[in-house]
């Protein structure tokens, strides 16, 4: 099933829905309890008599207006399968549920005597309208429950976070000399995929090992098509050289077929094979050969440590075990493929405390086979409701025999103990962090006197050499630490920009950042796009940080005051002395500047915000750089003609070389003297201002 399909949410070979439009009620005023109350967070759950009360579950209020709403919609509702959404007066989605008889499920919430939790009585306070779709199968309104609850994010569902892609290793299939590469996104590129790996740090070990290994090429095709001679990969014996034919293609087709048997997970019939060559080279006197063969098995034994536990009796299986405490809930996931550990991955998934684990590890499940196809066997901590119902669901998507299981004994049980260990381990972490984290976040507003403790920090950097490749850079900071996929980057495009001018580069990226949440993009039914990656997340800051100091801090409240902005606490953090940390001077508006003890945890905290926003946006420049110097090549450096511009290329085989060189290396080149070999260095290093 495709996530981003907007026809037939179900895929391309599920019925398509009937949908049922209900009424609206009369728009209710909302209780006080706050219907986005999350598990972990510091208020506590209102007791179910005092919820009634307050709600007025006796005939008037919004609870009872929540009942009529829902049993409005039981009378219109079919007796067959399907998905309902529950929405509050704004047209926002409070609730996604999945039911066998959709009459009936909801039945159970208009009932208005019925005892409920107050996680219920909240929803249907909220409730106004409940919008029905119908599906053929039970299984088909679990995959399309699934896929609502990822694209509408409501608030009283268990959200999936942090749902990123998962990385494989693809040998491709459609090139005589085919080339291994990290791929992340659909599978359309012929070729034998293997995956998924929990991190793109373990793909790319993982193929450093197997060049080392099997020798097979990682370049471009076009960079293939183009050599004339092996580049340094071949010299290091990392490649074979197909390139230059200096292996034939029979050698090659070889060292492919080794290298998918061993991603297969015939790992021990490949090193059999190899330590008969290294003997058979041995006895022969070969022992160039046979140390060639002796470091391609060190290479493989490299991998299989690296990978940790690895199962005996385990072909291809996802471990789920998941552990609750303090109102958070960690679910850790491991991968295991061809009988090899290919990582792990702590979810914290977005779930009130409230929630049962079964119920949560349920809910995750659906949504995170969604967009992934499942392996044969799927092993869980905790019996989940509907196991056999998710079961037969996977087994849909992947077109075979899916078997979803809690173990009870031998290995596959001592697997589920191990990912259920890491859980409590790193959900221990997580809320180490965030209780540092909040402690630091009220001591900020303490000592800076904040009105409130700030839920959003965003800070503000730029980077430029010479005002060429000119990119600002946003980071953002909350309760749990730093909010990496609400980071953005703006390449610096304003026309007649005065090279270098820092004040003009920062006017440029808040107009950009502001302006879009003053007048944020509507799709063309007229509904705002929410951009956020969590409803419980602000979009709107609490606190701008500035790298700068008082000039960058008044340029802030002119760009502020034109736009009309004057909720937005605003701060410059100023360099010490010869850029001295733990000297830094803090600029507020209409105050004194602030010089902080070099211990104070506040300012170490200031320090951190400040030096990733600097590791981000010197990120971003040296991307926009390095592509600005591979299209010009070698051309623009100055005192590097032709000549020794071949003399390089012939040295180190590629462009990527030469900039990974250092000034001794690069002074080794005919024709190369120190000074040029200098320029060269600071070319490709220069230190951004």
């Amino acid at each position: 099933m495709n996530s981003d399909s907007t026809d037939n949410p179900d895929g391309p070979h599920a019925p398509r829905p009937r949908r049922r439009a209900l009424p609206e009620a009369q728009e209710p005023a909302l209780p006080d309890v706050d219907p986005a109350t999350n598990g972990g967070e510091d208020e506590e759950e209102p007791q179910l008599p005092d919820l009634l009360e307050e709600t007025g579950a006796v005939g008037e209020g919004p609870l009872a207006t929540g009942h009529a709403a829902i049993e409005r919609a039981v009378r219109l509702a079919p007796t067959s399968p399907g998905v309902y959404r529950m929405l509050n007066a704004n047209g926002d989605v409070l609730y996604v549920g999945k039911a066998k008889n959709v009459r009936k499920r909801l039945s159970n919430y208009a009932r208005a005597g019925a005892p409920q939790p107050a996680r219920i009585l909240r929803m249907i306070a909220a409730t106004v309208t409940v919008e029905i779709v119908s599906t053929t199968t039970e299984t088909e309104a679990l995959l399309l429950e699934a896929n609502l609850i990822k694209q509408l994010r409501p608030r009283f569902n268990v959200q999936l976070r942090d749902d990123k892609s998962f990385p494989y290793i693809l040998i491709t299939g459609d090139h005589w000399a085919p080339q291994i590469l990290k791929h992340r996104g659909a599978q359309t590129r012929p070729g034998r995929y293997f995956g998924p790996f929990a991190s793109a740090g373990a793909v790319n070990r993982t193929i450093t090992a197997l060049q080392r290994a099997f020798l097979i090429r990682s370049c471009t095709d076009s960079f293939f098509e183009s050599r004339t001679r092996p580049c340094l990969l071949y010299q290091i014996r990392r490649c074979a050289g197909p390139c230059t034919r200096e292996i034939d293609f029979q050698g090659y087709a070889t060292l492919v077929r080794e290298a998918t048997d061993f991603l297969s997970g015939r790992s021990h019939l490949v090193k059999q094979e190899l330590a008969a060559e290294m003997e058979k080279a041995s006895s022969e006197l070969e022992f160039e050969r046979a140390a060639l063969y002796r470091d391609r098995l060190a290479a493989l034994s490299a991998i299989q440590s690296q990978q940790g536990i690895n199962p005996r009796t385990v072909e291809e299986a996802d471990v789920f075990a998941i552990h609750q405490e303090g109102g958070f809930s960690c679910v850790e996931v491991f991968f295991f493929r061809t009988g090899q550990n290919w990582g792990n991955r702590a979810y914290f998934p977005r779930a009130e405390k409230t929630f049962t684990p079964e119920e949560v590890l349920g809910s995750f499940l659906a949504q995170f086979y969604d967009d992934k196809p499942p392996p044969r066997i799927v092993l869980l901590s905790h019996e989940i409701e509907e196991s056999e119902l998710l079961a037969n669901a996977l087994a849909i998507k992947a077109g075979r025999k899916v078997e979803v299981s809690v173990p009870k004994r031998g290995e596959k049980k001592e697997l589920v103990a191990h990912a259920l260990t890491n859980a409590r381990e790193a959900l221990g972490r997580k809320l180490a962090d965030t209780a540092t984290q909040s402690r630091l976040l009220e001591a900020m507003a303490t000592t800076l006197a904040l009105p409130q403790r700030p839920k959003r920090i965003e800070v503000y950097d730029n980077s430029h050499i010479q005002g060429t490749n000119a990119v600002g850079a946003m980071i953002v900071a909350g309760p749990d630490g730093f909010v990496k996929n609400q980071y953005r980057k703006f390449n610096i495009r304003s026309e007649g920009l005065t090279p270098g001018d820092d004040y003009a580069m920062m006017r440029e990226v808040l107009q950009r950042r502001f302006k879009r949440l003053l007048n944020p993009p509507e799709e063309a039914s007229g509904k705002t796009i929410d951009k956020a990656s969590d409803d419980d997340f602000p979009q709107w800051p609490d606190l701008v940080i500035i790298d700068g100091g008082r000039g960058q801090l008044n340029a802030t409240r002119e760009i502020f005051g034109a736009l009309g902005l004057s909720q937005v606490s605003l701060m410059a953090v100023a360099k010490g002395p010869d850029r001295d940390a733990g000297r830094e001077t803090l600029f507020m508006p209409d105050r004194e500047a602030i010089k902080l003890e070099p211990r104070d945890p506040v300012l170490y905290f200031i320090q951190r915000l400040r030096d990733e926003a600097h590791r981000f946006v010197i990120g971003s420049h040296r991307k926009l750089r390095k592509k600005d110097i591979r299209e010009a090549g070698l051309q623009e450096i100055p005192g590097i003609g032709p000549s020794r511009k071949r003399a390089l290329l012939h040295h180190f085989g590629t462009l990527k070389e030469i900039e990974r060189a250092s000034i001794a290396d690069l002074g080794k080149v005919p024709g190369v003297s120190a000074e040029s070999a200098r320029k060269i260095f600071e070319y490709f290093h220069p230190q951004p201002g």
